[in-house]
């Protein structure tokens, strides 16, 4: 069924808001070939636990276990380009539709798309901290180091390098979260895009915009937790529908401008 109906009314929301803010997860980025957590068939949890591989205890105990699992998502994330859906976010924020965007994602693509507010609650992969002296590094030629020979990297002081992106068992960067619950109290629309809103506390945001009086749009292949409280839901592919919508979004400007 074409959701065009349901498009327009997206795009309705997001042209009259006064503050709308986007929340984005891993399916907004499997169109650029990166693969999501949580897919029942081809997520990066169905073959591995991630406790073992992606906790902080787990990359204390033992780097490499985390390392060999990483290279080929570390090589995925370094060479994917931002798909449309990205595109269409960061176009919704030159139009000045769209004031922020909160993402769980550290694969860089928001930004790679012209995305200027992106606030990183799962940290990224452009620093690297060394967990004996706590230096931090830029992580780039580490990576492609990294993905060329398959060396745990280390620091000049010999200690282990560890990318700066949240692992279970860690705290958020706390500004940054603090951000992102002020972002989900002022805005008065919450687009959530790719995110399945499973793992707090990302996804606590959308009820915390609701509590505070916002209207939600989902869009998810996957229904979500939020579903009954959001104003529009579209289960289908984010790279097909956030361009559809942010067309309509520029059509609704121009039109007011004339």
């Amino acid at each position: 069924m074409d959701p065009k109906h349901d498009i327009q009314r997206a795009a309705d929301l997001i042209r009259n808001a006064r503050h709308a803010v986007a929340l984005t997860g891993a399916g907004i980025s499997t169109p650029s070939g990166i693969p999501d957590f949580r897919s029942p068939s081809s997520g990066l949890w169905t073959w591995v636990d991630p406790m073992a591989v992606a906790s902080i205890w787990a990359f204390r105990a033992r780097p490499e276990a985390f390392y060999e699992w990483v290279r080929p998502l570390a090589r995925q994330m370094r060479d994917a380009r931002p798909n449309p859906a990205h595109r269409a976010l960061a176009q919704m924020e030159s139009d000045g539709r769209l004031q922020a965007v909160i993402t769980q994602n550290i694969d860089d693509l928001h930004q790679k798309a012209g995305s200027k507010r992106v606030l990183e609650v799962h940290g990224h992969l452009r620093e690297a901290t060394c967990l004996r002296c706590y230096t931090v590094i830029p992580a780039q030629a580490m990576l492609d180091r990294f993905i060329a020979d398959g060396q745990v990297p280390q620091c000049s002081c010999g200690g282990i390098l560890k990318p700066n992106v949240i692992m279970f068992g860690e705290m958020l960067p706390v500004d940054i979260l603090l951000e992102a619950e002020r972002q989900a109290r002022k805005c008065d629309v919450m687009l959530v895009a790719g995110s399945s809103l499973e793992v707090t506390p990302a996804s606590d945001l959308p009820f915390m915009a609701r509590q505070h009086g916002a209207q939600l749009i989902i869009v998810n292949y996957q229904p979500t937790p939020a579903d009954g409280e959001a104003s529009v839901v579209i289960h289908d592919d984010v790279a097909q529908i956030l361009p559809r919508m942010a067309s309509l979004v520029r059509r609704g400007r121009i039109t007011m401008l004339r």
